[in-house]
């Protein structure tokens, strides 16, 4: 029999990366498209076929569909700045939403009956309860949550209409790194790479975004689950979207922690002095972000094998030692 052939959108990014090296490693074949706007040529895997494209080139996706016959497509392909988000929501919107409905509409054409989504925790906006069960109000407090959103509507009037089969993952605050693929960003925004930029000396200084939230050392909470972790969830939702079409999974860790937590754990793990300043709040920060990821546990058996936030921070400066300057340059 054999293997089942994927497409990974955004697959020259960071959790797109990692879940190919897991979906060859699972013993599926792999064709990757990105158009390397974020992406990183280095971070697809070698035994992945590669297509430098955009999503929305329909004649480009047709080829490639009638190429090879997908069994799933799981789609990481987004922009995903939130910052950006909100001083250019057309760029959202076209890449999100409309360059979506191109991909789904490529699928119909050819057969292709299934996909994962990569969603996102922004979908839920400023959190009524913590922690967040797949039942809290979708409220997005920007075009990158919106466009989110949206789609995943876009995915449920697909179901009905055509027969697509789904799975929604709504991810909180993906971190860490596997042995050969990390988290690179050109300009970046997350908490563990910035901290870890301190730590090599790359930056002068960490900000804290205010530090008298109503948490226990002041700062605020985040929901870091380990990026391998995450691309496991995928590989168990091939194997059960037939069973569980049309369902929207939380992925977190459960277990949130401080950004003092986060830049002490990174201290003891660097060895390094990471030095903070206090600055003023961001608007639309909350307080805390943690999910409940009892569903996916229930449903797909999945089973992070990494919860502890300092092995998270671990493999992730193990990474970064190896690729001071991400996948610019690279050492050994």
């Amino acid at each position: 029999m054999s293997p089942k052939i994927i497409l990974v959108t955004g697959g020259a990014g960071y959790i797109g990366s990692v879940c190919t090296e897991q979906l060859i490693s699972a013993g599926y074949k792999v064709v990757v498209i990105d158009n390397l706007s974020t992406g990183h040529r280095q971070a697809v895997h070698s035994r992945a076929k590669f297509v430098q494209g955009n999503i929305g080139n329909k004649s480009l996706m047709g080829l490639i569909f009638k190429k090879y016959k997908f069994n799933c497509v799981i789609h990481f392909a987004a922009r995903t700045l939130v910052s950006e988000a909100s001083t250019r929501p057309n760029l959202y919107f076209s890449n999100n939403v409309t360059n979506g409905l191109h991909l789904l509409d490529v699928m119909r054409e050819s057969n292709c009956r299934k996909i994962i989504f990569s969603s996102s925790a922004a979908v839920y906006g400023e959190p009524k309860h913590t922690p967040i069960s797949e039942h809290h109000p979708t409220r997005p407090l920007n075009a990158y949550g919106e466009s989110k959103l949206m789609f995943e509507k876009v995915l449920k009037h697909y179901k009905s209409a055509f027969g697509l089969n789904y799975i929604v993952f709504r991810y909180f605050n993906p971190a860490g790194a596997s042995k050969n693929y990390g988290e690179f960003h050109d300009p970046e925004t997350h908490l563990v790479p910035l901290v870890l930029q301190v730590a090599a000396g790359n930056r002068t200084k960490f900000n804290i975004y205010g530090n008298d939230y109503d948490t226990p050392d002041g700062t605020c909470i985040r929901d870091f689950p380990h990026v391998e972790d995450i691309a496991n969830a995928h590989i168990l939702a091939l194997k059960k979207i037939d069973q569980f079409s049309g369902s929207v999974y939380n992925l977190g860790s459960q277990i949130g922690f401080s950004v003092r937590q986060v830049i002490s754990a990174a201290t003891k793990i660097t060895g390094a002095k990471i030095p903070v300043e206090i600055v003023s709040r961001r608007p639309g920060d909350p307080s805390r972000l943690v999910a409940t990821s009892s569903r996916a546990k229930q449903e797909l058996g999945w089973r992070p094998q990494y919860p502890d936030l300092k092995d998270i921070i671990a493999s992730a400066w193990a990474w970064f030692q190896l690729h001071p300057r991400g996948y610019n340059t690279s050492h050994g």
